[in-house]
């Protein structure tokens, strides 16, 4: 055994980790059980998602190929919940105020359960976990998404 064998021993293989961001999303919502702060209004974000990936590598030496969110449609999906959208709880009080404006062509609608940062971090980990399960035979699997508002504002959701 050589000094480089000594000072840096070969491990058992480990799991690899790749991160795409998706990002450009300006997503408007309000928090509407949020009595005591501004988040109660309708407010918006240029919400961006890191994506992080896990599993052996291709025969590319890749976790996961990133050009494939093109032609699986995740980043049109994306864009269909998130890019230009008002996102509302599906049981917030003034929902019928927001289908009218849907219905009027002022605003797309999309509904959830409840909404807020910590939320769309885990819509979307569903959303991408499900179609790179399909993407991957199972291969890779999504660890954590990370759901960034701000600079200073993010909220992750994971395994």
């Amino acid at each position: 055994m050589g000094l480089m064998d000594k000072l840096f021993p070969v491990e058992s293989p480990g799991t690899w980790q790749s991160t795409k961001r998706f990002s450009g999303f300006s997503t408007c919502f309000r928090q509407w059980r949020s009595v005591d702060s501004h988040c109660h209004l309708l407010h918006g974000y240029g919400m961006s998602f890191d994506v992080n990936f896990a599993g052996p590598l291709d025969g590319r030496n890749w976790v996961m190929d990133f050009g494939a969110f093109h032609e699986n449609g995740l980043k049109k999906e994306l864009q269909s919940w998130f890019d230009h959208t008002t996102i509302i709880a599906e049981d917030d009080p003034e929902l019928s105020t927001f289908v009218e404006l849907d219905e009027k062509g002022l605003i797309h609608l999309r509904t959830m359960p409840n909404v807020g940062c910590e939320m769309f971090a885990q819509h979307v980990f569903h959303l991408v976990n499900r179609l790179v399960a399909n993407e991957t035979q199972g291969r890779v699997i999504v660890k954590k998404v990370r759901c960034i508002e701000t600079e200073n504002n993010s909220a992750t959701f994971s395994r």
